[in-house]
């Protein structure tokens, strides 16, 4: 079942594109936007991490971290970040359990992973969901939530 809004997140650990162990509990305490993606270096993903990139310095103001989640590999990741000097966590999911445990759905009739965004308070309780193809719509959605908090 998706998480919804008011559900609290589950916690996971990953390997962040560093090759550092990552586990979401260390998190706790601050905002965070994790947000699920298809694939590292497709367009849409692109122009998502890009968007974030460029409003990173506007989330940690905020006192967010945004985390970027997709079954693709350590060294994809590690690829995707350098080239688009993604200052932000991207974590590898390819057993796709924590999209599985957040409940993302696929897009495009099942086809393809989907993309989503969710964004925690500090206290790990989920206070928005977005589902969405249109990946730059993500960000200025979950901007204006944080600045709620």
């Amino acid at each position: 079942m998706a998480l919804q809004v008011g559900d609290k997140i589950p916690f996971f650990t990953a390997i962040d594109s560093n090759g550092n162990s990552f586990e979401v509990r260390d998190y706790i305490g601050q905002p965070m936007v994790i947000y699920f993606y298809p694939k590292d270096d497709t367009p849409g993903c692109t122009i998502q991490a890009c968007t974030f990139r460029d409003q990173y310095e506007d989330f940690k103001t905020l006192g967010a971290e945004v985390i970027g989640i997709s079954s693709d590999s350590l060294s994809s990741h590690k690829k995707f970040a350098s080239r688009y000097k993604l200052p932000f966590i991207l974590l590898s999911d390819t057993n796709k359990k924590i999209r599985t445990a957040f409940g993302v759905p696929n897009d495009f009739l099942g086809l393809l992973p989907g993309r989503a965004t969710y964004v925690i308070d500090k206290n790990g309780i989920v206070q928005f969901v977005f589902d969405s193809t249109l990946a730059k719509i993500h960000i200025t959605k979950a901007l204006k939530v944080l600045k709620t908090f």
